[in-house]
């Protein structure tokens, strides 16, 4: 408790002091949802609420003996008894005259259900009679379902033996009628009704004889032998449902107040008959004046909603249905209330007649078996709407005045509201759901409910499958045909819910027209941009991989209306245009045409550099599907294609990883368009790749990264990097720490022996690196970035007229380029795209048949051997040209009208066989169009390669960016509610923050004097390069060569080591923790010019890459590859490279980078792109960088000993405001205070450590410390140097110049002494000291112990 109140104290005390120290404002940078979430779509749930098998009842047949006038011989009737069957009383009239009109009265009952259906009366039939006619009603309803309604009243009860009774043909005798030959009649599906005594029976015999059936199929089946098998047997009897009156050992009730027939009133009138049982009931009292005639006169037509009887119809029927799908398993719900809607109409009546019929001791029975209904409370809802309606009977009778309409409906869309509002996550579904359905009928609360069914759909995909599975769909299909403006927002809100959730409805939408709602919404300037995006997602469901819906949507006029979206200032919007715009043209080429009209892809071109990656990525997904149709290609689209291609290599460098993965991907497309073509380069590459030896970047420079790409400025400078090791080996399986916690880490070298570094492929014989799908690759890593390296300065002949600089060649180089990609998954997809057409232009230049077709069958993929062909062909000797490769040699067959190389050939033979792992694709077009026919023995073309590329890759980008609108999008996201835990979790970190602050402050105020107390010393895998304290926790980083080691210095112990993932001959060269004050990330750089951003570490969990990119493109090769221990002893200047130096502002979340270039480039981490390249002026590297956002200035410390100061908010010409030179030397640290006031302060080799004044041409303060400094750290707060020697020392110093500490010996260790100074840190708050040498110890100093 009491650190608590420490913490709010010095919360207090702080903001007084440091307003501007205020974490809650600062932003985060990489923790969008693209950082922390795979790019991929959601699972897809598996939707159960479309009716797989709609069914109609067709044919009913009505059955029934009453034999009026004669009782059954086993039923004594009581006196008075029921008696009206139908509501007719049989005795008011003749027998034969009362049995035709009850048959013609059920006939109009069953009729207001399912007008449509046969109707055939069976009047007290013999057994021919009844056999005759449902053999005729089966024959003629085929596979739909048939009803059949039996009424028992005039004959006895079913038998224990499973008969019911019909007559003899002179009505002298009662004949047995076996359920077995009628299910025989029948037959399924069928649905069956039985009025009458102990119907239960019939029930239970039924199911008997069904399951005796599926028995007799079972054993004719496994036994055609058998007497059984040669029977025509009937069919199973699964799909027939029953309902029947009352158990099997129940009478049905006898009171003279109730119609006879109580259990077929309830089923076809229902309205009627509980109106009069309401009557019957005590409570009807309470409603005086209210009498059995009256309700008799209730006004109106069952089916118009607005008048008395209708209304009551209308709630009645939403009521049933409410129960049904509170009570009923989902399944069984589907099956009997959405499936037909006779059998819907009688399954709701009969949850009435359990109701009424229970009050009198009798229980009817169904198959399927329903849960009891009969207590639910919505049954009270129906008594007061019952009550209420009644109540204004006698006035709106005898007086005519106007009804007053229900409040029912208002009412429950009230409880679902409240539900809405006051539930929490994890609850059972709301009750009133199929009410709110219901009401969507009603043009009165139609808004209002529209409205709470939106809520409800945002709650997640669960409720759009609720709301799905009650049936909201045809509703919502029909409401598209309102022409009212004020339903607009939320249809098109609901649809985005439900088709974000179902793609699948894209059909129904364009069947019924429901595309042109969404356009003219899409059309409408007026709406707001929320909704146009929501309209434009819509459509790109509809034209997802649906030609109709393509079809559809391009008549509709959809290109020109994205086209004209493109700009707008709402940046969801832009990306769901431009993703609509991919979908509406691939593989469809009228769109595409229709693109090419309107300029569409000049037009997209202005997105390629939009300040949202996710809008840059859904501009190259547009492009990419713009080049990657397979129709016929004529010169014109094929030089749109080129400039397509060149405007997206532009984006080789971006910033963000989702972006270029989308950039492999649409290069790939145009890779599949002009296959021959690039495998041409590609052979070209592998040529010049064999005859040039490439000099290791060990020990020479490599000018030839240099040479820009001439006559393309749109390409950037490519740089070099050497063979990257599968980082997937070793950091997703933690194989690698585990290896490094178990070394003996006393053995000198060991850790330099078993350095993740070493773990990368390196000897020629294992370069062929496993991808993530265990496919062997022909290229390996090492190959493709020794080719990168020949193309950049070999003279490339060119072989064909495919000229050095086309299109192709700049293409392939910029894939080779995303091939050492710092974020794996971009260069495992670059890898699979070069190895493809590695892949194929090996085979087309095989002389011999090396696969034929027997060798690789569809069901096995290719031996190791003959992969082993590839490999060693592709290191091997030069393929010769032969015969069979025309698309190499001059006798490729060319159309009178194309003469220019550029454009494909229109057919390129290969060696017979399927290339290894095609099989897995599905063959679905041809790799070329054929031209003329060639002979057989050319072979068959591996077409399923084809689409190994285009099957294989896909970023999953467009999946993953609807999931957005399947999640909840009005809640308050977790951040910003102040009781959740993420927010709780944040506060406490602040506070930590502010504790840090205050304390450390105190300390550094008092002034130190002196700071040579060791309070850590640990052994290091590697030899430390470059150490960084977190600014808040008791962490520390320390990188050395490749890897990163954590290290908690409190307890002196170690919390994590992995592999950063840069290639051998590069190292770290800088780190920094983005997010220090929150959630901690951690950026490394390397020398070759990559930036990695790390999260997960030093907390059990795996680490994970978070991001990478390529900061500068083009460094200036340096002697990287030799070990930092020996570059120590070096002079500084001479050894030539300061890697790469990094400088990050939290405040406005900008990364300064530079290091062996002759630019300042700064990043927008925010944006993820390059914002400013400021020139530096001068001939050599930048080794220091230090800014200041408040003044917006960074200071540069140079190698040849000059510091420049730069203002960012000039231009690149005048930003240059001023240039130190007092240095003589290398100038190891500039570091410019972040006060308003804040000199500059830097230190060169010689130990010289001068005091600017930015607005002051010269130093205002000079010092001299020790020479021969290797590294050197200034503390932000306390004003303290340390400088570290290669002469074993360190130097503390203070602001004066005095030495406050010498540093030589470690403590303990009988007084060791210290290793040559590899790295030293400060720690942005306490007074510590982070030391790491060559020995690899890595100790942490700090001021005495009283005094911390």
């Amino acid at each position: 408790m009491k650190m608590d109140t420490d913490l709010l104290l010095s919360t207090l005390g702080l903001s007084e002091e440091e307003p501007d120290m205020n974490d809650w404002e600062l932003p985060l940078a990489f923790m969008k949802k693209r950082h922390s979430e795979k790019i991929e779509g959601s699972k897809a749930l598996a939707q159960s609420w479309r009716m797989k098998d709609r069914m109609k009842t067709v044919s009913v047949a009505l059955v029934l003996c009453l034999n009026v006038g004669v009782d059954p011989p086993d039923v004594v009737k009581t006196s008075p008894c029921a008696r009206l069957e139908c509501w007719i009383d049989p005795l008011s009239m003749s027998p034969q005259k009362a049995l035709e009109t009850i048959g013609a009265n059920l006939q109009k009952q069953y009729e207001n259900w399912q007008p449509r259906a046969r109707y055939k009366q069976s009047l007290d039939p013999t057994v021919d009679e009844v056999k005759k006619l449902c053999t005729s009603l089966r024959r003629n309803a085929k596979e739909e379902r048939v009803l059949f309604h039996y009424n028992g009243h005039g004959v006895p009860r079913p038998t224990v033996n499973g008969e019911i009774w019909v007559f003899n043909k002179n009505y002298t005798q009662y004949i047995p009628l076996s359920i077995y030959d009628l299910q025989t009649w029948m037959g399924s599906p069928s649905i069956f009704v039985y009025d009458c005594s102990n119907a239960g029976i019939i029930v239970k015999s039924f199911k008997q004889f069904a399951l005796q059936r599926e028995q007799e199929l079972e054993v004719a089946a496994i036994n055609p032998s058998h007497p059984l098998a040669q029977m025509s047997l009937p069919p199973s009897m699964k799909n027939c449902i029953q309902l029947a009156a009352c158990e099997a050992s129940e009478l049905l009730p006898m009171n003279p107040d109730l119609p006879a027939d109580l259990f077929t009133s309830c089923l076809t009138t229902p309205i009627k008959i509980a109106l009069r049982w309401f009557c019957m009931q005590k409570s009807s009292k309470l409603v005086p004046g209210v009498t059995l005639d009256l309700i008799e006169k209730i006004p109106g037509r069952l089916n118009d909603r607005r008048t008395p009887l209708g209304e009551l119809n209308w709630i009645f029927t939403a009521i049933t249905d409410t129960i049904a799908w509170n009570v009923l398993p989902r399944d069984l719900f589907q099956k009997l209330f959405r499936q037909d809607l006779l059998v819907a109409s009688l399954f709701r009546n009969f949850l009435l007649a359990e109701r009424i019929m229970r009050s009198y001791n009798c229980t009817p029975v169904s198959s399927p078996r329903l849960p009891p209904t009969y207590m639910h409370a919505m049954w009270q809802a129906w008594d007061l709407a019952v009550d209420i309606c009644l109540s204004q009977l006698p006035t709106i009778i005898e007086e005519g005045t106007a009804f007053r309409h229900s409040p029912f409906f208002a009412e429950q869309l009230t409880a679902f509201q409240v539900w809405l509002t006051m539930g929490v996550e994890n609850r059972n579904p709301p009750e009133q759901l199929p009410i709110v359905l219901q009401v969507l009928l009603s043009q009165v609360h139609r808004l209002r409910a529209l409205d709470l069914l939106g809520r409800f759909l945002d709650l997640g995909p669960w409720a759009v499958s609720l709301a799905l599975s009650v049936g909201i769909f045809p509703y919502v299909l029909k409401l598209l045909q309102s022409s009212a403006r004020e339903l607009r927002p939320l249809l098109v809100f609901i649809w985005a819910k439900i088709l974000a959730v179902d793609s699948s409805c894209q059909a129904d939408l364009v069947k019924d027209n429901g595309h042109k709602y969404f356009l003219s919404v899409l059309a409408d300037s007026y709406m707001p941009a929320e909704h146009r995006t929501m309209a434009v997602f819509i459509l790109a469901v509809i034209v997802n991989s649906y030609s109709t819906g393509q079809e559809a949507c391009l008549q509709g006029n959809l290109i020109a209306n994205c086209l004209e979206q493109l700009s707008d200032p709402h940046p969801l919007l832009r990306q769901w245009v431009a993703i609509c715009l991919g979908r509406i043209w691939q593989n469809f080429d009228p769109a595409r045409w229709c693109g090419v009209r309107d300029s569409a892809h000049e037009k997209l071109y202005i997105l390629l550099s939009d300040p949202i990656p996710e809008v840059r990525c859904a501009a190259v997904f547009a492009l990419g599907t713009f080049v990657g149709n397979s129709a016929e290609r004529t010169d014109h689209s094929t030089t749109i294609d080129h400039n397509v291609a060149m405007m997206l290599a532009q984006l080789i460098n971006d910033g963000s990883p989702v972006v270029r993965k989308e950039l492999v991907v649409a290069l790939s497309h145009l890779v599949v368009q002009y296959e021959s073509n690039f495998c041409t380069v590609a052979l070209q590459f592998i040529e010049e790749e064999k005859n040039y030896t490439v000099p290791s970047p060990a020990n020479t420079a490599e000018p030839g990264n240099l040479t820009p790409v001439r006559d393309s400025p749109a390409i950037p400078r490519l740089r070099s990097v050497n063979s990257y090791t599968n980082i997937r080996a070793v950091t997703t399986a933690r194989n690698l720490n585990k290896s490094l916690q178990n070394l003996n880490l006393n053995e000198e070298g060991a850790p330099a022996a078993f350095s993740p570094g070493n773990l990368s492929t390196s000897s020629s014989a294992s370069s062929t690196l496993g991808s993530p799908d265990n496919d062997e690759y022909i290229l390996s890593f090492e190959t493709l970035d020794k080719m990168r390296r020949v193309s950049s300065y070999s003279s490339l002949n060119s072989l064909i007229g495919v000229s050095f600089n086309s299109v192709y060649t700049q293409i392939w180089r910029v894939l080779l380029h995303l091939a050492a990609d710092p974020f794996p998954e971009v260069s495992d997809l670059a890898m699979k795209v070069l190895n493809c057409i590695a892949y194929k232009a090996m085979m087309n230049t095989r002389p011999q048949r090396i696969l034929d077709s027997g060798s690789l069958t569809q069901s096995a993929p290719a031996s190791p051997t003959s992969k082993g062909t590839h490999i060693h062909h592709a290191g091997g000797s030069p393929p010769m040209p032969s015969t069979s490769s025309s698309s190499l040699t001059n006798e490729v067959p060319k159309p009178p009208t194309r003469d220019q190389p550029a454009t494909r050939p229109p057919y390129t033979p290969t060696i017979g066989g399927q290339a290894p792992h095609s099989h897995q694709f599905p063959r679905t077009r041809k790799m070329f169009d054929k031209g003329p026919e060639q002979g057989a023995e050319d072979g068959d073309e591996p077409c399923g390669h084809r689409n190994y590329i285009s099957a294989t890759l896909q970023t999953g980008l467009c999946d993953w960016s609807a999931k957005y609108f399947a999640q909840p999008v009005t809640k308050i996201p977790e951040e910003h509610d102040l009781q959740s835990q993420v927010r709780m979790e944040r506060q406490w970190r602040f506070l930590r923050n502010t504790r840090v602050r205050k304390q450390s402050r105190s300390i550094t105020q008092r002034g130190v004097s002196r700071l040579d107390d060791q309070i850590f010393i640990n052994r290091n895998p590697g030899v430390p390069s470059v150490v960084k304290f977190h600014p808040f926790n008791t962490c520390i980083a320390v990188a050395d060569k490749d890897s990163i080691c954590f290290w908690d210095w409190e307890k002196g112990e170690r919390l994590d080591y992995f592999y950063n993932g840069n290639p051998r001959y590069t190292r770290i060269t800088a780190m920094e923790y983005l997010n220090g004050h929150d959630c901690s990330l951690l950026l490394t750089a390397t020398d070759d010019g990559a930036l990695r951003v790390w999260k997960n570490f030093a907390d059990q969990k795996n680490p994970e890459m978070v991001t990478a990119w390529q900061g500068l493109s083009d460094m200036l090769p340096t002697t990287r590859g030799l070990a930092r221990r020996v570059s120590i002893y070096l002079d500084r200047s001479k050894q030539g490279g300061a890697g790469m130096v990094v400088d990050w502002e939290q405040e406005t979340g900008l990364l300064m980078t530079s290091g062996d270039v002759r630019i300042i480039r700064i990043w927008d981490t925010d944006r993820e792109m390059k914002v400013q390249d400021i020139p530096t002026g001068a001939d050599s590297c930048v080794t220091s960088l230090s800014c200041d956002s408040q003044r917006s200035l960074i200071v540069a410390g140079l190698g040849d000993g000059s510091v420049r100061v730069f203002d960012r908010r000039m231009g690149p010409n005048e930003c240059r405001i001023m240039t130190y030179r007092e240095h003589s030397a290398w100038v190891v640290k500039a570091h410019l205070q972040k006060d308003t006031n804040g000199h500059i302060i830097s230190v060169s080799v010689n130990g010289d450590v001068r005091f600017f004044e930015p607005r002051t041409p010269d130093s205002v303060n000079v010092l001299q410390t020790v020479k021969g400094l290797t590294a050197l750290d200034i503390h932000p707060q306390a004003n303290l140097f340390a400088c570290g020697s290669m002469n074993q020392f360190i130097a503390l110093y203070n602001a004066s110049g005095d030495v406050i500490s010498n540093i030589k010996y470690y403590d303990g260790f009988m007084g060791q002494r210290i290793g040559a100074i590899s790295c030293l840190a400060f720690h942005p708050h306490w007074p510590h000291l982070a030391v790491g040498s060559n020995d690899y110890y890595m100790s942490i100093y700090s001021t005495e112990k009283r005094l911390r």
